[in-house]
């Protein structure tokens, strides 16, 4: 059996931490029946199976004899923090797209911050209506299984975590332009006759003209990241990148 698919993301995450601090001291009896034993007496572990140490340390197996694995200690990404909190450390580890609606105060929370995942088939970002699953890639690559917003689940895909989530880019008004400066990555709206979609850009110059509080005359210079086209294009095709 997979000894990746008897754990939670958060116990993964932590067993990471563990390896990259103690190295091959994290294959002992001792050491592993003291993680299995902090683990099978937390809260996330309520309705679950315990976990044995022979299936901690078969995990840290699992990582030693893979030399291509990348350990990251913490601090986490915010975004994965988040995604953690929706799954829940209680998630079964059977979870499905039947059940992909978690329940109680987690989701009203996710609600709060939206977020945007790069597509694979155009390299373009949509909204994500939702998070259907998740899986831990051998590798420790966390990806989750994403419904785009506006789009049917014929549709939906696998997108790394790490590379292909974040937090919702944002539109702004015409009195914020001042947010948008020479080098920072945006989103822009890249228009063209076959193909109108979302694209990360880096903005290149910019012509600032006078305006008021509810129009804004000012060109931006940008070049697309999936292409290196050039383009000028105006402050209402451009979202900002949330600090």
């Amino acid at each position: 059996m997979d000894s990746w698919n008897e754990f939670t993301i958060a116990e993964i995450i932590d067993m990471e931490n563990m390896y990259k601090d103690v190295g091959k001291e994290c294959l002992s009896r001792e050491f592993c029946q003291a993680v299995a034993t902090s683990f099978s007496f937390s809260a996330s572990r309520t309705a679950k199976p315990a976990v044995t140490w022979e299936q901690v340390q078969s995990w840290f197996h699992d990582k030693l004899d893979d030399p291509k694995a990348e350990f990251r200690a913490t601090p986490r990404p915010r975004h994965l923090n988040l995604l953690v909190d929706f799954f829940g450390d209680s998630a079964p580890n059977n979870m499905s797209e039947t059940s992909q609606k978690p329940k109680g105060n987690r989701i009203n929370e996710l609600k709060e911050l939206t977020f945007e995942a790069k597509s694979a088939r155009d390299h373009a970002w949509y909204d994500v209506s939702s998070f259907l699953t998740y899986r831990v890639l051998h590798n420790g690559e966390l990806e989750v299984r994403v419904r785009f917003s506006g789009f049917t689940n014929t549709d939906d895909e696998w997108v790394n975590v790490r590379h292909g989530v974040r937090e919702r880019s944002i539109p702004l008004e015409p009195s914020e332009c001042h947010k948008v400066n020479v080098g920072d990555l945006i989103l822009c709206f890249q228009d063209r006759e076959d193909q109108a979609v979302y694209c990360d850009a880096r903005v290149l110059d910019i012509q600032r003209e006078i305006h008021d509080i509810g129009e804004c005359g000012c060109i931006f210079l940008v070049r697309y990241d999936r292409d290196g086209i050039e383009e000028e294009v105006e402050l209402g095709r451009i979202c900002y990148r949330p600090l």
